[in-house]
């Protein structure tokens, strides 16, 4: 990992300015940030305890914590939501302070509380401002108040078919779960209970509220940080419109194309709402951009965000350890800091994107970036993505001294990344970095992917070669694994057939090797130069190319200059009991079955897209609809059954 923030952390000795010394922090998370927080600890000289559920006993936040206390279950409502669980391990492994990371418990009042009762350093906002934030419905009160502008929340009771659209957010956390878009009246009702169960399962609260939901607006952030000396510094603007499910999936620092003036207005609303809140340490005042420039106030997280690292590639800073000095009493200095270059994040997650971003589940084999670029992962090599929690494998992030560098490098890193594992966003990030839109910074906003998604999904002749050569160089690899001969042989050899799938296409491989030459049917042109178990050189039309290979099972992992390929190997005579009856809804995921659609029963006649049930699943909830206009023959799901991958849901019979 190679960044340009270090851990700048002002003030003076705490011994010797009369502040609090911490010396052991406990992070009340996991993951990616608990990750993050052990990493400036180690660098700042304090111990680290981590907390972690029997899901997480053998992941590498607890396995590079100093100390680790085990918090009994595996849902989240039973281990990182348990504050008083947290504080009882705090004391127990003899912390000091809390960081809370992002998520879970980090918004919540009433846990700051408690943990400053316990005689514990919270490295965070005081309670109350907190609680002033925590609820988007009484935070939108209060900025109005102090004259920030904001878009005003709806009664959902009142609202009409002008109103339309409509945006539905859960009043607790963040994070895109608990919001659902409303376009028409209809769906009001439903869009309101669905936010509440998701809401509920992910914060612990299901309170949700409407708003206006303005179409092509971009989200911008502005980054705080205050002291308890008076001193607030606004670090710039980040933007952050690049959305699936109201989740964010690409940000850069500092927002492009923001008129001067623009910026500087939401500097100063920004400000306003740290002074107002009387606020300490980090915290992001989030708003929404029009199109006509004009900025409305969204929500405060009262937090350090997921995004934090592209500030602080730019203002050469470690936020976390700036921190942990606001919570020692330390004072911050009187001028800001010089922002330098520019930086772009891109959010590695586990997630089929064209498959209406299902999450994916599985052992993480390897990943790693090449040098040059940030990697803020909560996985090692090895590591598997379960069903517990979110499914983001890593943030990489890319420095350089222009926008466009920043997105040219983050994009070239993406590409030559290994990753071998669950399918991941990888190719949609790479295609999204490279979209002229994108790139120009001319299409930033929080429709992008609906207008673009189906063409950055999409395959085309290309790919589809790229994928047959990557088959060819899989089979060859693989023969040459299991030959006591290796590769080259001086008499013919008989004909060699392998296949295997890449996503919806299906690659059947002969070719015929002896005496140094390759013959393989439907590849002209194709010479062999090398070949190993793990690596294959071919030459193409007189280009050369490498291609190196890993093996999982029957996984087959190809990175190339044409790209990355992930090969399932077909066996060579199907099973003919791999059957499954036409309509059958098979779970996609592991996962619990939350809901299911009002009165449904066997027997009912149901329209194609019709929702028949609800999965929840990494804190998200997975709709199941029908695939075709039908009639309900079978329904064995039940609520609050728990399912693994291909579990029968329910049949629809044409």
């Amino acid at each position: 990992m190679t960044s340009n923030a270090s851990a700048t952390v002002p003030g003076g000795d705490a011994r010797e300015t009369g502040c609090t010394e911490i010396r052991s922090v406990l992070v009340a998370n996991r993951g990616e940030i608990a990750r993050r927080v052990f990493r400036t600890c180690r660098e700042l000289g304090v111990a680290t305890v981590a907390v972690y559920s029997d899901a997480d006993a053998d992941t590498a936040h607890v396995r590079e914590a100093d100390a680790a206390v085990r918090l009994p279950g595996e849902a989240p409502a039973d281990t990182y939501l348990r504050g008083e669980l947290i504080v009882k391990a705090a004391l127990a492994a003899g912390a000091d302070a809390v960081h809370p990371g992002y998520g879970f418990l980090s918004e919540n009042a009433a846990f700051a509380a408690a943990v400053s009762d316990a005689g514990l350093v919270w490295i965070g906002p005081p309670p109350a401002a907190i609680e002033a934030m925590a609820s988007k419905t009484r935070a939108k009160e209060l900025m109005a108040a102090a004259g920030v502008p904001l878009l005003a929340p709806l009664d959902p009771a009142a609202v009409t078919a002008a109103d339309l659209p409509l945006l539905v957010k859960a009043a607790a956390g963040g994070g895109g779960r608990g919001m659902r878009i409303v376009r028409e009246l209809d769906a009001l009702d439903e869009a309101l209970a669905s936010a509440r169960t998701e809401a509920t399962a992910a914060f612990g609260d299901g309170e949700v509220f409407v708003e206006p939901y303005v179409e092509g607006g971009r989200h911008v952030e502005v980054q705080v940080l205050a002291d308890a000396h008076g001193t607030v510094w606004t670090l710039g603007t980040r933007d952050c419109s690049l959305q699936r499910r109201h989740q964010k999936v690409i940000e850069e620092a500092p927002a492009p194309r923001l008129p001067d003036a623009l910026r500087d207005a939401l500097h100063r609303a920004a400000a306003q709402a740290a002074r107002t809140l009387d606020y300490r340490g980090a915290g992001t005042v989030e708003f929404l951009v029009t199109a006509d420039g004009r900025a409305h106030f969204l929500e405060m997280n009262t937090r350090l965000q997921v995004e934090h690292p592209v500030t602080e590639e730019i203002y050469r800073l470690d936020l976390v350890a700036l921190q942990l000095s606001v919570a020692e009493g330390r004072p911050l200095p009187a001028a800001l800091p010089e922002p330098h270059g520019h930086a772009v994040e891109a959010r590695l997650y586990a997630e089929d994107p064209a498959a209406d971003w299902q999450p994916q589940t599985g052992t993480v084999h390897r990943i790693a970036v090449p040098d040059g670029v940030r990697l803020d992962s909560g996985l090692t090599d090895g590591d598997t993505v379960g069903v517990h929690y979110d499914p983001m494998l890593a943030k990489v992030v890319a420095w350089a001294p222009t926008r466009a560098e920043a997105v040219r490098k983050l994009a070239g890193a993406l590409e030559r990344a290994r990753i071998h594992g669950p399918r991941t966003n990888r190719d949609l990030l790479v295609r999204s970095l490279r979209h002229p839109e994108f790139a120009t910074a001319t299409g930033l906003d929080t429709g992008f992917y609906g207008r673009h998604l189906d063409a950055l999904t999409a395959t085309g002749p290309a790919d589809a070669a790229g994928d047959a050569l990557c088959a060819l160089a899989a089979a060859l690899a693989d023969a040459h694994g299991r030959s006591r001969f290796g590769g080259f042989r001086n008499v013919p050899a008989g004909p060699q057939f392998k296949e295997y799938a890449c996503g919806e296409r299906t690659h059947r491989v002969r070719y015929r090797l002896g005496r140094g030459q390759l013959s393989a049917e439907g590849f002209p042109g194709v010479r062999l130069l090398a070949l190993a178990g793990d690596e294959v050189v071919l030459e193409v039309d007189g280009v050369r190319r490498t291609f190196a290979l890993a093996r999982y099972g029957d996984r087959v992992h190809v990175d190339s200059p044409l790209g990355a390929r992930a090969l399932t190997a077909l066996p060579r005579f199907a099973d003919p009991t791999a059957r499954t009856e036409p309509g059958s809804l098979l779970a996609p995921m592991p996962g619990t079955v939350v809901r299911i659609a009002d009165g449904l029963a066997e027997g009912d006649r149901v329209a194609a897209g019709q929702p028949l049930l609800w999965l929840e699943a990494m804190k998200m909830e997975h709709r199941i609809t029908a695939p075709a206009a039908g009639t309900v023959t079978a329904l064995p799901a039940r609520t609050g059954q728990q399912v693994e991958v291909g579990t029968l849901l329910a049949v629809v019979t044409d």
